[in-house]
């Protein structure tokens, strides 16, 4: 490398340089610098075709800069300085790009979008995940999250490019078929449906759906087992038995299709894995492409035609022969044997595992945290439309308390981080089941217990009767974790209720001489007192009628959901207190018996049975 001073008109942005097709770059946080110090950095550059000419690898930006200012310049009818650069030996493309990413991450960072189209150039010149991760400091995980970017269709990734969409949505996103993102696209674009993203997007893909008749290989027409929606535009098999039993022959008599015309193999991807485009690429039949049938859990299956991995593409480009996989050999038994054999395991362990309590709840935790297809477990959102009270409620004492538990719970599961949730943190098809549970299996009763709270937690149903009967049973004192912010303030409105409310934190004196004022007046008064301000007594760990356990409303008029929630809770008590209840007691365990659970203990207690 060397160092000279080159011309603007003889130099070009590379198209090995990361911001190469795209508008002009916004340079109005580095021009002021250029104005008054010139060019302090050179940018790097290398031969174009010709010793005249140059193009930038790294440094377009300045190069912009640095044109604006030569107008400037020109206008004034002053002389244009040459610009500094860093002359590169002649090299790979590969070399090029690492540099353009390299110096533009310690500068500018891109956006994911921008590092996998580096990325994918980069896996094009041979570089591997190792290489990359090695280059750019970056996990291998992190290295493979970009590329997973290239399985997108490109209007979702301009719309992450644009921060339209969030992370976890388009992470969900990648681990979807085109088709689903093709729909997941229509409810984007239509304004009156509601679109899933986060978690909730995890559910719409994966999470215990039906499966459409539309996705079948075979023919469906005599097949019983099939429902349809009210309008018979829609239909799904209610035996998903019965349909993964035609679907597996379908697939297979499509495989031995395809090795008759001549194919080298035929790769079927199970639900449990995903055929990603980054790692492979095209290759003829006469080459020894390759045909990988990706089987999706909703039953969907595509066919990818005339693939190689990467590696096997280098050979080829090197004139070596790719040597097809193994012949897969005649499998030992057959479809409907296996099933037999299924369904009798099944049945054997289900009968095994009524005498293994504590296993059983492990089993129905991991469940949760990892999903099944027979399991959809719903997260409370905490949704609403007002700011004010999102604000709230993100920094509120509880919150932050939950979080606190939620963050210690991922790392005991040894899940990531960055999940917004517990439940549902596997992915959603059932393959991670195994894995959580297992790592249950080697907690004690106190860590499980900790899980099964957060669990609980977060699928627990926001404005629910069982909100006034558990927070009841425990004693909850919502002082503890709540206090008068500006939001509840801005929410308050009535000046009865006001007046009502000046009496419990000032007092009857102070309630009486304030009765004819204004809701804003009533409001100071009681700010005041709860921050012991403007010479008022202070008053601690006052929580309005509504909001307390239990709750209580200030007039007669009705209205109050937890004061209404909370008369269905004692209509529940009632009914479960009658005396029929109590003479069909007595099996071991049933939690009727007393407060502290019987023999079986109680989740206060941590009398959890052990797992066998």
């Amino acid at each position: 490398m060397k160092l000279d001073f080159i011309d603007l008109g003889k130099l070009s942005v590379s198209n090995a340089n990361m911001r190469f097709s795209k508008k002009a770059p916004d340079v109005t946080d580095i021009l002021p610098t250029m104005r008054r110090h010139g060019v302090i950095v050179p940018v790097l550059v290398r031969q174009n075709g010709s010793p005249e000419t140059f193009e930038i690898v790294a440094g377009a930006r300045r190069f912009h800069a640095a044109s604006l200012l030569a107008d400037e310049r020109r206008a004034a009818g002053q002389e244009v300085d040459p610009m500094p650069c860093a002359i590169l030996e002649s090299g790979d493309n590969a070399d090029a790009i690492e540099a353009s990413l390299i110096e533009n991450s310690a500068r500018l960072d891109p956006d994911e979008v921008t590092r996998w189209e580096c990325f994918t150039r980069l896996v094009r010149e041979g570089r591997g995940v190792d290489d990359l991760s090695t280059t750019f400091g970056l996990p291998e995980l992190a290295v493979r999250r970009i590329l997973a970017l290239g399985n997108l269709l490109p209007r979702i990734r301009e719309a992450y490019r644009r921060k339209e969409v969030d992370a976890t949505t388009v992470r969900h996103l990648t681990m979807a078929s085109k088709n689903q993102q093709k729909a997941w696209l229509a409810l984007f674009d239509d304004p009156d449906h509601y679109c899933p993203t986060g978690y909730q997007l995890k559910q719409w893909l994966f999470g215990g759906q039906s499966i459409p008749v539309a996705h079948a290989l075979f023919d469906t027409g005599d097949m019983k087992g099939i429902v349809s929606d009210l309008f018979g535009e829609d239909s799904y098999f209610a035996d998903a038995e019965a349909f993964w039993a035609g679907q597996n022959a379908a697939i297979e008599m499509r495989r031995a299709a395809y090795l008759e015309e001549g194919w080298s193999d035929v790769v079927i991807v199970p639900p449990a894995d995903h055929f990603n485009h980054w790692e492979h690429a095209k290759a003829p039949k006469r080459k020894g492409g390759r045909v990988y049938i990706e089987v999706r859990g909703n039953g969907e299956v595509n066919f990818h035609e005339g693939y190689v991995t990467r590696k096997e593409a280098q050979r080829i480009e090197r004139g070596e022969t790719v040597s097809a996989t193994p012949k897969v050999q005649r499998a030992e038994i057959t479809g409907p044997m296996q099933c037999y054999i299924d369904l009798h395991r099944h049945a054997a362990l289900r009968a095994a595992l009524i005498d293994h309590g504590g296993l059983a709840l492990r089993l129905m935790v991991a469940h949760v945290i990892a999903g099944s297809s027979l399991w959809t477990v719903n997260i409370e959102k905490q949704t609403t439309r007002n700011d004010a009270i999102a604000e709230s409620i993100e920094n509120s004492r509880g919150e932050a308390t939950f979080d606190a538990a939620r963050r210690k719970v991922l790392a005991l599961l040894s899940l990531d981080p960055d999940e917004p949730t517990v439940t549902g943190a596997g992915n959603g098809m059932g393959s991670a089941l195994p894995v959580i549970f297992l790592r249950l299996m080697a907690m004690d009763d106190e860590a499980l217990l900790s899980i099964v709270a957060v669990v609980m937690d977060e699928t627990l149903a926001s404005g629910s009767t069982i909100i006034e009967t558990v927070g009841l049973h425990i004693g909850l004192d919502m002082a503890t974790y709540w206090q008068a912010d500006d939001a509840f303030f801005e929410l308050m409105r009535d000046r009865e209720v006001l007046a009502c409310m000046v009496g419990e934190v000032a007092g009857a004196t102070v309630a009486h001489a304030n009765a004819g004022e204004k809701a804003k007046v009533l409001k100071t008064i009681i700010r005041d007192h709860l921050e012991g301000a403007d010479g008022r007594e202070k008053r601690d760990g006052w929580v309005p009628g509504w909001m307390a356990f239990p709750p209580s409303a200030y007039t007669t008029r009705g209205g109050v959901g937890t004061v209404d929630r909370m008369a269905l809770h004692v209509s529940a008590f009632e009914s479960a207190m009658e005396p029929d209840h109590d003479e069909d007691a007595g099996e071991p365990g049933d939690g009727t018996s007393d407060d502290d659970g019987g023999e079986g203990g109680s989740a206060e207690d941590g009398g959890v049975p052990q797992a066998a």
